[in-house]
């Protein structure tokens, strides 16, 4: 399926890439700044997972994810300028500058965004696979989630009323080998994590996550099933070369198996293969890399320059108005 992506099309799937990286590495300056606060998680290492499946996607499928989002949220469609005001707490920010990293979310990309409590947004990838399928639509769902989420009750409940019901939903887990600092080995009985879907009867593989062509052809056919048949569990193997969360230590793994991941940076083995097939020479990714470092300074100054959300907006978006006091 690959051999029909245009030469213009692997270009792009190459910037995003390379953007995503430098999107994240710039935001772990500017926390260190002081400018962006709370928690962020980042995607160094996994862009390949998030360009790859959201190449696959059409637009009427619909996206969610956990709280390591920012990549996917620019893979998706999303402006990035108004993904960094969004970390950056401005009132341009995707969420109005209120949800910060982990809650990134666009109604008109279907993307039904990022979710800070583990596992928390799977029963809601089933029921908007439910919805599809009661209203007779041809879309699909694509639910992301850590390999961590797999040892949890929203896991097994979702995936077991997805397959009962034949919904139209690939579970994507993105297995960066750790859960916060657990190695999986160590967390679940089963560290093969696509095996876990033999138990509820329905499709399950595993893939090189650090190839953003496999991914897109696993996604692109993990769909076509889920629309035919109901749902896919997908296994991307991957690995995160930065912590947990910002504030991580890392005293769990050594730095030698992070450089022995990093010989397979996803943006490398990429770059390699686009000269392989004589799409592109040297020349031409530098002159990407290039263009992504004048758009990420806009990208900034963007960020930076809008408004903070004034005292007002404390009051809006809430489900239910105070009780005056008597």
């Amino acid at each position: 399926m690959t051999e029909a992506l245009s030469r213009e099309e692997l270009l792009e799937l190459y910037r995003q890439m390379v953007l995503i990286r430098r999107f994240e590495e710039k935001s772990a300056e500017l926390y260190t700044q002081g400018k962006i606060g709370g928690f962020l998680h980042l995607y160094i290492g996994e862009e390949a997972i998030a360009v790859g499946a959201c190449k696959a996607k059409r637009a009427d499928d619909h996206l969610f994810t956990a709280y390591r989002d920012h990549g996917w949220a620019i893979a998706r469609g999303l402006d990035p300028k108004r993904v960094m005001a969004e970390l950056l707490g401005k009132v341009t920010g995707v969420s109005g500058g209120k949800g910060g990293s982990m809650h990134l979310a666009s109604a008109e990309h279907n993307y039904w965004g990022g979710h800070a409590i583990v596992g928390g947004h799977l029963p809601l990838a089933t029921g908007v696979g439910l919805a599809i399928r009661y209203k007779g639509e041809d879309s699909a769902v694509v639910c992301a989630f850590g390999e961590g989420s797999t040892n949890i009750g929203y896991f097994h409940e979702s995936i077991n009323l997805a397959a009962v019901w034949d919904l139209p939903v690939v579970f994507l887990v993105e297995n960066n080998r750790y859960g916060m600092g657990t190695a999986v080995d160590r967390a679940s009985a089963v560290s093969d994590i696509f095996q876990k879907g033999c138990a509820y009867d329905i499709a399950n593989a595993q893939i090189d996550g650090q190839k953003v062509l496999e991914v897109y052809e696993a996604v692109q056919e993990a769909l076509d099933h889920a629309r035919r048949e109901g749902p896919f569990l997908l296994e991307a193997i991957t690995y995160r070369y930065v912590g947990h969360s910002m504030g991580d230590p890392e005293r769990y793994r050594q730095k030698a198996e992070i450089e022995e991941w990093r010989a397979r940076d996803p943006i490398r083995l990429f770059a390699a293969e686009l000269k392989e097939r004589e799409v592109a020479d040297e020349a031409t990714l530098e002159e990407i890399h290039r263009a992504v470092e004048d758009e990420l300074v806009e990208i900034v100054r963007f960020a930076e320059e809008s408004p903070e959300p004034d005292d007002a907006a404390l009051c809006e978006h809430v489900y239910v108005n105070p009780i005056p006091h008597r």
